[in-house]
Order: structure tokens, then C-alpha cells, then sequence
């Protein structure tokens, strides 16, 4: 027998019972007489006491032993004399008679402790022993938590969990496929689904009213602390349901897993349409945590010979609350600079320091007097103490820019509280967006989205310019400034479909070469449906107040795709590949 406990169950109603317990050696230390050793397993740390005087040789093997160790141990359980009130074992420790090394450990290239000395490559290239901490084990329980609850939850709302293909057919839609090469269909490939969107929809033409799937997705796009090459959503389809419908079951499934999950009793989520996020925020996706909300003041700024503001299109601030005393010209500065590095990408920043004595100090403070700035300062809604920063520029950018800033401030400022959870739903997207480089229409979120239902018909019959005004049938659940899940309303006639594949810039031929399939099953009863899918490694981050979803996932992708532990992506040699057809000359590197 290996353990009759595990390494974080003994308490001190165990006290004099002989107990069995195996595990890693967290450290030990020797005392002269005695040693301890800190015993670590999945469940927690014991402490394990070596006495000299009771058995001097297994002492002896004690203090040989290195960090991580493996090794089973029996001993009787004692009342620890210094206990340990921020362990939960910290009331006993075991008086150890025997003890066996199962296997020994090179020096591990990192600490294995909850703040590691490990950088990321490093615990990637180990992520074996990266596990063994306590944060990133914690991280990957809490996932397990999660899924069950899920499962429970939606299967208590009649859902049924189906699974679907994972070699599907190549779309041109969307972000670049991972595709796989057929040996049995020489010159053709599979491609990894980036959702299971058609097959959901299939679904639902085939009756099954309510489907869900926690299913594995690819997307080969560029990576980032939110975004993995490889990753899980929460997937799921209704069939007979309005937008409403979909909103109250999937808010009624955010609330359970939050209570569920972290004891949190989240509020009814309000709703923002697009256009009033951008405008407020300058996102789809707002914060609102806090307030610094984005002001207009485009028509307040014009006639004063202010070149910068009298040719912008718009001009726009948000208000800092309280800094004019902590912020220096050196910090305005580098605040300055931060908007114009490459990644913000504004000329310039203007600021409005209105002082605690009344005084103004502006970066155009020759160009506007005191009592235009006073009038500017009741609108941005500002006291004394505050300083408003200003951008101008083409719209959307200028929006796209405050929002970075107001992130950055309130960053800044410590308004980003973890532990506070503020969820809305961003409803009434545009259902196209028009791109001048490629002079056609993209689908804001897919093309099987429906417009709203008072727009279908200016879909079918409107003119080039209507078609930018349409609004989709589509939402987004956001948390904390975080897109957590997106969904729409589908099309589930053929008409309407064909006519939104002719707006994407598909050929006849192309739609139906690529979805003939899914058009062809809106001709055998498609009922009206509508899902969501939610970002499952995106969920457990939030939900534990972090911005990377990379400990979440046990065996994640560097930010150049790479899986370091296993070297992958790899080369394969040439008999390989021409048995799957492929005509490509792998030489090995000259080094």
C-alpha cells in the first residue's frame, strides 16, 4: 500500500493513528537531530519529522533526500508543537518509522513553489513539473469544476451533447484554417473545425431542439495572452427561440456556474447595443467596472484656430478622477508616449489639468481660454484634481484609441478589481462590415448570422448603402471587458442565405461548392434557431481574475505556436510525405 491518506487530509483527529502517505519532497530541512521533510502531493503538504534518536540510519537517508523526491512514508501522527495556521495540516505532522524512495529527481530548473523563479518558456518547456504548483494545478481543477457544472446545468435544460466531426471541409471565411492531408483522397485535405457552426445548424434541421458540445476548436491566427492556436468552447444550438430566449438561458447558465463556482451572486445583465458601447467606451467589448466613460466634445472644440481639432473628424476624452496632485510632466509624458507607440498608434495626446486651487494648466491653452476649458470641464463632468486627456482623429480610430486609454488608466489607478464581476450583453451588431482594400462586405460575425427581423427585407431588395446599415440578430456575452461568448440569431432560409453569401462576394458556385449542404437542408424544414458559444478557457481565466488563459490549459502553445515540452510543430521526413501526396523537399539544416 502506497498511502492510506493523501497529503492534505490528516488533521488532529488523526493523532496516534498510523498512517501511510507518498508524494514529492517539497524541501527539506536538517536540524542537527531531527529533520523535517515537506511531502507534497495533488491534495496538499505534510510534514514529515526524521528523529535521530529513534533511528539514526533512516535520519541519515533523510537528509539525502533532494527536492522532489519521490517517496512513500509510515509513521505515527503528533501534534505539531509550532503549528501552522496557513496549512491546513498545520496542526500535526507524522513521526516517521520507515520510508522507501520510489525515484529520485534531477535539480529541478525551477522552483516548485506557488511564486516560481521559472519564466514562461521554461515552464513550458517542463510543464510536467509547472503542474506540480499549486496555482497551475489549482487552475486546471478549477477547469474540471467547471466543465461538470456545465454539463449538469445544461442537461437539467434538456440539452443533448453531440459531437461533432473534427476533419470537416476548408471555408474561406473567418481566420486561416489548420488543415490535414488525405493519403486515401491524394491531392485533397480535411481542415480542424474553428467551431462546429454547420454541424450545429444540421442538427437543429434534424430536430434536436437543444444541442450543446464543450468541444475543441483550431483557429491558426496570431497568438496572445487570451488566444491559444488550439482551444475549448462552451457550444450550443436551440431550435424554435428568439434572441431573448437564448439571452435568459445562457445569463441563467453564467449565474449558476458563477454561484457554483466562487459563491458569487451576479445581477440580472443589462443590455448595450453596439453603437452605444462605442460610443461610451469605444469598444464592443467595455469594462465597466468603472466609469472614465468617452466623451463627445467634436462641436465644443471648433472655431478656434486649433488646426488639429477644426480638421478631425472627431474629437473625444475621458476624465481621470483625482491625479492633478500625483501627476507630474514627467508622467503626462509617458502617457503621451504610450499612445503613440506603434500598437495605439495616435499622434499625440492633449491634457486639461484642472488643478485643486482652481488653476488650469492645457497642452492648447493658446488656443482656448479658461472659460472655454471651464465649460469643457462640466461636461466631461470633472472637479478640481482631475485631469481630462483628449484625442481627435478619423472616428473610429479615435474611439478605438480612448478605449486603450481609459484601459490603461484604469489600470493606472487600480479600478480593475478581480474580484468584482460586471457582465452585459452587446446586442444589435451590424450585420456587414464594408472593406475598402478589398472593395467588398465582411460578416461581422459569420455568415449564417439573420439580420434583425424589421431588416430581412432591406436585405433581399436594398441598395449598396442600405447594406451598411443593417443590424444583426447577434450578441455577445462580456464580463469585465472580456469577450466571453458571441452567438446570433441564424438564417434558416435559402433565400436569405444565398442572398447573404451574393453580399460576402461568393460566386453562385462558391457558395454552394462550400455550403450547398447546409442550403440544401434549409429546403427540408430548417426551423427558426438561434446559439452561442462561450469562451471556455476565456470563462476560467475571468472568473479567477486573470488576462492569460495559458495555466487553464495543461499543455499550452508559446506565442510562437510552438509546444516546447514536445517540440511541435515538427518536421516529418520524405516517404511521409509522398504517401500523403505532398511534393515538398525537407533537407536537414547545415549547421
Amino acid at each position: 500500500m502506497y498511502r492510506t491518506h493523501n497529503c492534505g487530509e490528516l488533521r488532529a483527529a488523526h493523532i496516534g493513528q498510523e498512517v501511510t502517505l507518498s508524494g514529492w519532497v517539497q524541501i527539506s530541512r536538517d536540524l542537527g537531530g531531527m529533520t523535517f521533510v515537506d511531502l507534497r502531493d495533488r491534495y496538499g503538504i505534510t510534514q514529515l519529522v526524521f528523529n535521530m534518536d529513534d533511528n539514526s540510519d533512516l535520519c541519515s537517508t533523510a537528509r539525502k533526500l533532494g527536492r522532489e523526491f519521490v517517496i512513500t512514508a509510515t509513521g505515527i501522527v503528533a501534534e505539531r508543537a509550532s503549528k501552522n495556521p496557513n496549512r491546513p495540516t498545520g496542526d500535526i505532522e507524522i513521526n516517521i518509522a520507515s520510508m522507501e524512495i520510489l525515484n529520485e529527481s534531477k535539480v529541478p530548473p525551477f522552483t516548485i513553489e506557488d511564486e516560481s523563479d521559472g519564466g514562461d518558456d521554461i515552464r513550458m518547456k517542463y510543464r510536467y513539473m509547472d503542474i506540480r504548483r499549486a496555482p497551475v494545478r489549482n487552475s486546471l481543477i478549477f477547469r474540471s469544476k467547471l466543465a461538470i457544472e456545465t454539463r449538469k446545468h445544461l442537461a437539467d435544460q434538456d440539452f443533448v451533447e453531440v459531437e461533432t466531426p473534427v476533419l470537416i471541409k476548408s471555408t474561406p471565411e473567418g481566420a486561416r484554417d489548420f488543415v490535414v492531408p488525405s493519403r486515401m483522397n491524394p491531392g485533397e485535405f480535411y481542415a480542424l473545425p474553428q467551431s462546429p457552426q454547420t454541424f450545429k445548424q444540421i442538427l437543429m434541421v434534424a430536430g434536436m431542439d437543444k444541442y450543446f458540445q464543450i468541444v475543441k476548436c483550431f483557429r491558426d491566427e496570431d497568438l496572445r495572452a487570451d488566444r491559444q492556436p488550439e482551444f475549448t468552447q462552451i457550444d450550443c444550438e436551440m431550435s424554435f427561440v428568439t434572441r431573448d430566449d437564448i439571452l435568459d438561458t445562457f445569463e441563467g447558465l453564467t449565474k449558476h456556474l458563477f454561484k457554483a463556482m466562487l459563491d458569487v451572486d451576479l445581477p440580472d445583465f443589462p443590455k448595450m447595443s453596439y453603437d452605444e458601447a462605442m460610443e461610451r467606451y469605444g469598444s464592443d467589448k467595455p469594462d465597466v467596472r468603472f466609469d472614465m466613460e468617452l466623451v463627445n466634445i467634436t462641436e465644443e472644440t471648433r472655431g478656434h484656430d486649433f488646426a488639429v481639432f477644426d480638421n478631425a473628424e472627431h474629437i473625444g476624452g475621458i476624465c481621470a478622477k483625482g491625479i492633478a496632485a500625483d501627476y507630474s510632466n514627467k508622467d503626462l509624458k509617458n502617457i503621451t508616449e504610450w499612445v503613440m507607440r506603434p500598437q495605439i498608434g495616435a499622434k499625440g495626446l492633449v491634457y486639461i489639468k484642472y488643478n485643486e486651487d482652481g488653476t488650469i494648466k492645457s497642452t492648447i491653452g493658446k488656443f482656448y481660454d479658461d472659460d472655454t476649458l471651464n465649460a469643457w470641464k462640466e461636461k466631461f463632468g470633472a472637479e478640481n484634481g482631475d485631469i481630462v486627456f483628449i484625442m481627435s482623429g478619423e472616428k473610429e480610430k479615435t474611439l478605438k484609441r480612448l478605449n486603450e486609454l481609459r484601459l490603461e488608466m484604469g489600470r493606472k489607478l487600480g479600478l480593475m478589481d478581480g474580484k468584482v464581476f460586471k457582465p452585459l450583453w452587446v446586442v444589435d451588431f451590424p450585420l456587414l462590415e464594408w472593406d475598402e482594400d478589398s472593395e467588398r462586405f465582411h460578416a461581422m460575425h459569420h455568415p449564417f448570422t439573420a439580420p434583425k427581423k424589421e431588416d430581412e427585407a432591406r436585405m433581399l431588395d436594398g441598395d449598396h448603402e442600405t447594406m451598411k446599415s443593417l443590424k444583426a440578430d447577434a450578441y455577445d456575452l462580456v464580463i469585465n471587458g472580456a469577450e466571453i461568448g458571441g452567438g446570433s440569431i441564424r438564417i434558416h432560409d435559402r433565400a436569405l442565405q444565398q442572398k447573404n453569401f451574393d453580399l460576402l462576394g461568393f460566386t453562385r458556385e462558391e457558395a454552394e461548392d462550400q455550403f450547398g449542404f447546409l442550403m440544401g437542408a434549409f429546403e427540408y424544414g430548417a426551423p427558426p434557431h438561434g446559439g452561442i458559444a462561450f469562451g471556455f478557457d476565456r470563462l476560467c481565466a475571468v472568473m479567477n481574475g486573470q488576462s492569460s488563459i495559458r495555466d487553464f490549459i495543461a499543455f499550452p502553445k508559446n506565442t510562437s505556436g510552438r509546444d516546447v515540452m514536445i517540440d511541435a510543430p515538427s518536421r516529418v521526413d520524405n516517404d511521409q510525405l509522398q504517401e500523403l501526396s505532398i511534393a515538398l523537399d525537407i533537407k536537414e539544416d547545415k549547421k
